[in-house]
């Protein structure tokens, strides 16, 4: 079912108010948007009609005054050639004609005067439709800064979340212990490393010593 039933409830409604009593503004107004376009459809299709129809008038007016104009000449060689019999019967169609033609300009008249009618609606709903666009974009630019914002407030309450600093902490604490746990054992290698070192210090003194006693005992 359409927001609107006819071309003037379009022109006169009130697009605020019905946005604002809308639940969803933006579903609102796009169906406003499509109904709009639809009555422009139907009034630009229905102007075309007329203009056609004003064109066929002006056409059947143009043959017209060309009839009326050929029974005007044959009046007139009648009356030359003596024939007033004949004149006056050519007088007679030229007045039928003229009234025909009367008749056309009434009508030629009157599909002015609709289309005329017709333009002026398709340009008042196109300004209303202009403006409804409009709208729709200012709706459609505050919802998305309103879901940004969401986004944002969403991001930033899971960076503050009291689960997420603990998660942090523990991750801190672990890491710690890792380099504590390396630190550790780089230094146990190195103790190790040294208490080799100063065996093999000591080997290389005894060894010095056995020598000085050889050397002694063979004086």
């Amino acid at each position: 079912m359409g927001v609107f039933s006819r071309f003037m409830d379009i022109v006169n409604a009130n697009i605020n108010s019905l946005l604002d009593k809308a639940e969803d503004p933006e579903k609102m107004i796009k169906l406003m948007m499509q109904e709009m376009e639809d009555t422009l459809i139907e009034l630009k299709s229905s102007c075309a009609a007329k203009m056609a129809a004003k064109a066929k008038v002006e056409r059947n007016k143009q043959e017209l005054e060309a009839l009326i104009a050929r029974w005007q000449s044959r009046a007139e060689l009648a009356i030359s050639k003596g024939r007033e019999d004949l004149a006056r019967e050519a007088l007679m169609e030229k007045k039928k004609a003229n009234a025909d033609l009367q008749k056309i300009h009434e009508d030629i008249a009157r599909y002015e005067e609709l289309i005329k009618s017709s333009k002026d609606d398709i340009n008042q709903l196109e300004e209303k439709l202009q403006g409804v666009k409009q709208k729709y974009q200012s709706i459609v630019e505050r919802a998305n800064r309103a879901r940004e914002e969401q986004a944002a407030n969403e991001t930033m309450r899971k960076a503050t979340d009291a689960d997420t600093f603990a998660r942090f902490s523990h991750m801190e604490d672990k890491i710690d212990r890792m380099q504590a746990e390396n630190d550790m054992s780089r230094t146990g290698s190195a103790d190790l490393d040294a208490r080799f070192k100063d065996l093999e210090e000591l080997d290389e003194i005894e060894a010095e010593l056995e020598a000085l006693r050889k050397q002694t005992e063979g004086r």
